[in-house]
């Protein structure tokens, strides 16, 4: 009987009801998954693309940021460099076109305002567009940034852009409601208010 139980021993199943090499049989491994590591690839590249969701939620504005911000730059260098826009009269000059649209404009009394002195009317939009650029690009106070972009467009859209018809072909509406999410986002990623929030955290 002792002998019996000895060769029994000397199968080598260890009573674990593997074979006498060691092999799990059949190609399958100790945990029960299939050798070649099927459902770990599936699992690993499921984590992968959950991953790239993630990060392209976590950037998915930076795109609209960098467009807005280096347009309104373009644009606020692009009217402080031609002296015929930031003129009170004349072909191209902010003055005739206020002149132009001032009764076709939704608030008149906005053109009205303007006309008082055309030139700092022109100043005024350049610079803004040229701060609002600037601080969109760098990430520097973004929610404010982005509320004077808004007010930009909405302006020009009241006035300048409002007698386009249909609604749709005029670029200030559209980058009115561009402004938008950025205003309530804000700069969270790839700038200089993320980069601030984290040292006062620091402190």
């Amino acid at each position: 009987m002792t002998g019996q139980a000895d060769r029994a021993d000397d199968t080598g199943d260890g009573g674990n009801g593997t074979t006498g090499d060691g092999r799990a049989g059949h190609g399958i491994a100790a945990n029960g998954t299939a050798g070649d590591g099927g459902p770990g690839r599936r699992a690993g590249w499921k984590g992968s693309v959950d991953r790239w969701k993630v990060a392209a939620s976590r950037y998915a504005l930076l795109p609209l940021r960098l467009f807005l911000g280096v347009t309104f730059v373009y644009a606020g260098l692009d009217k402080l460099t031609d002296s015929a826009f930031l003129a009170d009269t004349g072909s191209g000059s902010i003055g005739e076109t206020m002149r132009g649209v001032r009764d076709s404009s939704a608030i008149p009394a906005l053109v009205d305002l303007a006309l008082k002195n055309p030139a700092g009317f022109g100043y005024a939009i350049a610079f803004g567009e040229l701060a609002v650029g600037i601080g969109t690009l760098l990430g520097l106070f973004g929610r404010l940034a982005a509320l004077g972009g808004a007010l930009i467009s909405l302006s020009l859209w009241l006035t300048v852009s409002w007698q386009v018809t249909p609604y749709y072909l005029g670029n200030d509406l559209a980058y009115l409601m561009a402004w938008l999410p950025l205003l309530l986002a804000g700069a969270s990623v790839v700038s200089l208010d993320r980069l601030l929030a984290e040292r006062r955290r620091i402190r």
